[in-house]
């Protein structure tokens, strides 16, 4: 369970709640003191930074515990390498990085060009098949329609004799 903890408004103490002493000013102001050695300091307008048991006096003459604690550790930082990837060596990695954009355009453009040829050749495959079964099923209906009439015409002969 986490408390919360005022300061002293003379020492700087931690006040934990239930505690300390308060005192409110005829400006509404509100003061907590720790004890009332420190609400006495107060009244008989002391100042805090020339008591070397308080926390201005502390900070003022650098004896500060917790900016002693909270310095900035330097972390080590790794310095960065290159290794090499599944299926390129460092020696093609490095050909790569150092490849001018000319040459790399070129080479995307010749891929891209490389590509679309490859899509409009299955497209004009697609569309030849396409005719061909268009040709073959328009000559279909015909022949069904003449092996109709070529029945009928047996039937018609049958009857009729």
């Amino acid at each position: 369970m986490v408390l919360k903890t005022e300061l002293c408004r003379f020492s700087g103490a931690k006040i934990c709640p239930g505690k300390g002493i308060g005192f409110v000013r005829s400006d509404s102001q509100v003061f907590l003191f720790a004890n009332s050695k420190c609400k006495r300091y107060f009244h008989n307008r002391l100042k805090p930074s020339k008591l070397t048991w308080t926390a201005m006096y502390r900070k003022q003459h650098k004896k500060d515990i917790a900016a002693e604690a909270v310095k900035k550790r330097r972390r080590t930082t790794k310095k960065p390498y290159s290794r090499s990837i599944v299926g390129a060596t460092l020696e093609i990695i490095q050909k790569k990085r150092t490849e001018k954009p000319e040459v790399r355009d070129a080479a995307r453009e010749a891929a891209l060009r490389e590509i679309k040829e490859r899509i409009k050749k299955t497209k004009d495959e697609k569309k030849a098949k396409k005719a061909e079964l268009l040709n073959r099923n328009s000559l279909i209906p015909d022949l069904h329609h003449l092996e109709y009439r070529l029945l009928n015409r047996e039937c018609a002969d049958k009857i009729s004799t």
